[in-house]
């Protein structure tokens, strides 16, 4: 995990030297930083990057923007750093291909645990043994088949970013059940007490754009007032 590579893209360079600082005081020594957009690109461009934390405000780029050309070239795990927290400017982010955001102030040491989170989650996948029950979860207008990573709605398949992957993966692990917020959270961003509502309610959205006939009213993911939501699957006789 060490090994991974991370890229700040700030142009306040007080925030990326302290960010630094502390990832290097846990481990992490392939950190590259960037001050404007033109040379986050340059970064992308030429290194495997795994992890990158992104200003919104850049002097030559609108991070959200910049975090739709990056996905041209890279899926690394891209953290916003914002001070924009109004609905839309978060959806704004993850329709771009944004995966979470931290508001401005932050405590750098939030930064590290999301980094380390993301991470950890990324070599397990690549490390743990292959799981036999990999399979094709089929909800009759959407099928979601876990070995080729497709999600296939009405025969046809639609592109789906990893972390709306993930939260519709989880959810399609666990039909019929009530999921809290603070369960799906932690389940598919991998760290606790740092539930954030919009986050969860965007990418619930975003599920719900894709898999439902009328994501107005939705019949298959489901509210439940008070205490999260369901993934709701018809039982075979």
């Amino acid at each position: 995990m060490k090994d991974s590579s991370i890229l700040l893209v700030d142009d306040e360079v007080a925030i990326m030297q302290m960010v630094e600082m502390v990832l290097r005081k846990e481990g992490f020594t392939h950190i590259y930083k960037a001050e404007t957009g033109e040379e986050a690109m340059g970064w992308v461009r030429k290194e495997a990057i795994d992890f990158i934390v992104l200003d919104v405000m850049l002097p030559d780029a609108n991070g959200f923007d910049l975090c739709e050309k990056i996905r041209e070239y890279s899926d690394a795990y891209i953290l916003f750093l914002t001070a924009r927290v109004t609905d839309f400017d978060v959806l704004t982010g993850f329709d771009k291909g944004g995966d979470d955001y931290v508001t401005k102030p932050f405590n750098p040491l939030e930064i590290v645990a999301r980094i380390k989170a993301q991470l950890r989650r990324k070599l397990d996948a690549r490390t743990s043994p292959i799981r036999h029950h990999k399979k094709r979860h089929d909800f009759g207008h959407f099928i979601l088949d876990e070995e080729t990573g497709d999600l296939i709605v009405n025969g046809k398949v639609v592109p789906c970013p990893a972390q709306v992957y993930l939260l519709l993966l989880y959810f399609c692990k666990h039909p019929n059940r009530v999921l809290s917020k603070e369960q799906l959270f932690t389940a598919v961003w991998g760290y606790e007490h740092m539930a954030d509502d919009n986050t969860v309610m965007v990418h619930i959205r975003r599920i719900r754009e894709r898999i439902e006939p009328d994501p107005s009213n939705p019949i298959f993911l489901l509210t439940v007032r008070g205490l999260g939501y369901k993934l709701v699957k018809e039982t075979q006789s």
